[in-house]
Parts: C-alpha cells; sequence; structure tokens
C-alpha cells in the first residue's frame, strides 16, 4: 500500500503492507539506520522515534497508524533545541560506551526535557525506564540529561 509519511518535515511516499512496523519503513525503505532495533516488542527503546512530539517504540507503531502525522527521528535531533544540547552533553561527558541504544536513549531524553526541563533523579529514573543500555550507562545518561538541562537553562 502506498502511503505518504511526514518524517524529520519532508513528505516520503513509501510503500509498506499494512501493519509493518515503523521502524522498518524508516530503515528498510527510507534507508535511515539512526533508529535501531532491539528487541521488537516495545521494551528496549532502542527503536524510538518522536510521534507528533512524543516518543513512541517504532517496532510496534504501524505505519498506518502515523499518516498524516509529524515523524521525528534521530537523524533530525540536532536541529532541534533540546535535541542539540542533548547530544552536547552526551559529548561532554561521554555518555556513550558501544552506541548502540542511544540514539533512543536521546529520543527518550528528548521527551523528557520537553515536558520537565528539569528533572530530579527520580523523574529522569521514571521516565528513563524502559530504555535498556546493555552496556549499563544509566549513571552517565542521566547525567548527560540533567547536564542538558543545566545548557537549555544558560
Amino acid at each position: 500500500m502506498a502511503t505518504s509519511l511526514k518524517i524529520n518535515g519532508q513528505m516520503r511516499d513509501v510503500q509498506a503492507s499494512e501493519g509493518t512496523p515503523l521502524l522498518w519503513v524508516i530503515r528498510d525503505e527510507l534507508k535511515m539506520t539512526g533508529t535501531k532495533f532491539g528487541c521488537g516488542v516495545a521494551s528496549c527503546g532502542a527503536c524510538t522515534v518522536h510521534v507528533d512530539g512524543q516518543p513512541v517504540r517504532s517496532c510496534q507503531t504501524y505505519v498506518e497508524d502515523v499518516e498524516g502525522a509529524e515523524i521525528t527521528t534521530i537523524e533530525a535531533m540536532s536541529e532541534d533545541k533540546i535535541g542539540a544540547a542533548i547530544q552536547q552533553a552526551w559529548v561532554e561527558l561521554d555518555v556513550v560506551q558501544c552506541g548502540y541504544c542511544q540514539s533512543g536513549q536521546i529520543m527518550s531524553a528528548v521527551g523528557l526535557l520537553s515536558e520537565n526541563p528539569k528533572p530530579s533523579v527520580e523523574e529522569i529514573d521514571e521516565y528513563m525506564w524502559g530504555n535498556a543500555c546493555r552496556c549499563a550507562t544509566y549513571q552517565r545518561i542521566r547525567a548527560g540529561i540533567q547536564r542538558a538541562s543545566e545548557i537549555l537553562e544558560a
């Protein structure tokens, strides 16, 4: 089925069967590989993208359900004020270890700071729960979110 999707501010025509996860359209058809496949059941967060400004797991979001929505992937995060601050903080604090989960971590962190610009440690942990990191960089991710909050405040 032909579907038009607005991804990172551009209209894109895609061919996908009904029930195709958005993740596979992004990665396989549009060749945007920043969004990662992790678990396939929305439990790890590696596939997180934004749909109308809200973080969602693209492995369990079907392409027909997002037609007409604004979809944002990690590839466009440097254009977003919060996304740029998070990416700056990630670099400053050397948050990444292997990096596989980090696009999902960043997408969720942008969602958090969009809703709550000065989250407490507990609020960060609660919001980020469900974003798995096999390298266990959770303390660095938390510090990165706190640093991004400071960057945005300055």
